[in-house]
């Protein structure tokens, strides 16, 4: 024997610390339970405007989620969790930049904008693409994303799937890997799925 007093372990500290952690636990599950309650009554804000911004088309808008707090935060919430792993979060103009921003800065990632045409000094790639009402561009930037990245693509409504599709053609251009689609709302009629076939699609609602 060396004469040295062999410590004990600490029985009271380490059923209070086991007890600290189920409480953190048990926590943890109460808030993402409640954020879950709170994100359906944040996407029940969402208003519908009709004929807007073609007649024959119903607009499906998020300012009232967003100009509350509550609701925003809800939603944010919602969308990082539905995003899968991810080495940058990419955002479509414009209502995608809206999410897109706090969703990489709570999950520590960069966030890169997807443009309308003519909005980018030095372009990377530009895909055109059809909407519900028209057609459009959209552009990414030079340098935005790294060859082999896993990108996060992010916007707010999935109607007929083109301004998506066409946004994750970007990020295949730029040398990235599409890792999923998050959206806010699905309109399950207009069948946006189809046009991203291949790709993880997340909907926190579908209409």
């Amino acid at each position: 024997m060396t004469g040295e007093t062999q410590q004990q372990p600490d029985l009271a500290a380490a059923v209070s610390g086991v007890g600290e952690a189920m409480a953190a636990a048990q926590q943890a599950v109460v808030k993402q339970v409640t954020l879950a309650g709170d994100l359906e009554a944040a996407l029940d804000l969402i208003r519908d405007v009709p004929d807007f911004p073609e007649p024959g088309v119903l607009f499906r808008d998020l300012t009232p989620v967003l100009s509350d707090a509550k609701a925003l935060g809800a939603l944010v919430y919602g969308v990082a969790a539905a995003c899968p792993a991810a080495d940058v979060v990419a955002g479509i103009e414009a209502r995608g930049f809206l999410l897109a921003a706090p969703v990489a800065y709570g999950c520590g990632v960069g966030m890169v904008p997807v443009r309308k045409a003519g909005k980018l000094p030095a372009v990377a790639a530009k895909v055109s693409y059809a909407l519900e009402y028209g057609t459009a561009e959209l552009e990414i930037a030079v340098g935005a994303i790294q060859p082999g990245q896993r990108v996060a693509v992010i916007d707010d409504v999935l109607a007929t799937g083109g301004t998506a599709a066409a946004a994750c053609e970007l990020v295949e251009q730029a040398g990235g890997v599409v890792a999923g689609v998050v959206v806010v709302l699905e309109i399950a009629a207009l069948n946006g799925r189809a046009e991203l076939e291949g790709y993880q699609v997340t909907a926190l609602r579908t209409v």
